[in-house]
């Protein structure tokens, strides 16, 4: 029955279905516009946790936190790309309404498609994007597509390789100013040789890490990752 009642719907026109579909990327926007200043509010916590760590001369947890600072701030980048893109399919299906108000029907689009296609590899916007490429392929916008799976492992060394770089630099920026104004004898500890702090932490390995500072760190990592998500 249900079958038959979507049969007898009449098929909306091609404005209609146009404007459908760009009230719909501009709730997207709005989805992805949320989830960027959630990140960018945890990024504040994990910030001062970094400063924290170094205060204790706890520069394990202080790297750990970096790194997923540093994956937050990559995740906010991926974001503000999506974003972007979903802008401009919004701005090219809008071109398209003169042409279909010409026609009576939407016509192809080369560049929805590129553009679709790209955003059904990004895991935040994946799903949407599979349901606007069905619609959209249906309505004739773009041709059928084969969602090619995407191998990154081969790649991911060079990603690690290029974080471990990056949280160097936020242990730098966010945990140097803090350094600087430890008392005297956590400054030397700072700046003993290699060789010396392999020494130390070799000793402090057969003592046991505190479990409230465990806690907290992987607190702080389900915070990002929910976030982030």
């Amino acid at each position: 029955m249900e079958a038959v009642k979507n049969l007898l719907k009449p098929k909306p026109n091609p404005q209609q279905q146009l404007r459908d579909w760009q009230r719909r990327l501009r709730q997207e926007c709005r989805h992805i516009e949320r989830q960027i200043r959630d990140v960018q509010r945890e990024e504040k916590n994990v910030q001062k946790a970094i400063r924290d760590s170094a205060k204790r001369n706890d520069m394990v947890s202080a790297k750990a936190l970096a790194k997923e600072l540093v994956r937050s701030r990559r995740a906010v980048e991926r974001l503000y790309e999506n974003k972007a893109q979903l802008n401009s399919i919004s701005m090219h299906l809008g071109e398209s309404v003169a042409t279909a108000r010409t026609v009576g029907h939407l016509s192809k689009s080369a560049e929805v498609m590129k553009l679709v296609n790209n955003l059904m590899k990004a895991p935040e916007v994946a799903a949407t994007m599979q349901e606007f490429s069905k619609e959209m392929t249906k309505a004739g916008v773009i041709e059928e597509m084969v969602n090619d799976a995407v191998d990154s492992a081969l790649d991911s060394e060079d990603i690690e390789e290029e974080i471990e770089e990056e949280v160097d630099k936020v242990l730098t920026d966010i945990a140097g100013e803090t350094a600087a104004q430890l008392p005297e004898a956590a400054r030397r500890e700072r700046t003993k040789l290699p060789a010396q702090r392999a020494e130390v932490s070799k000793e402090q390995e057969a003592i046991p890490e505190g479990v409230d500072d465990e806690e907290e760190l992987e607190e702080i990592r389900a915070r990002l990752a929910k976030v982030r998500s």
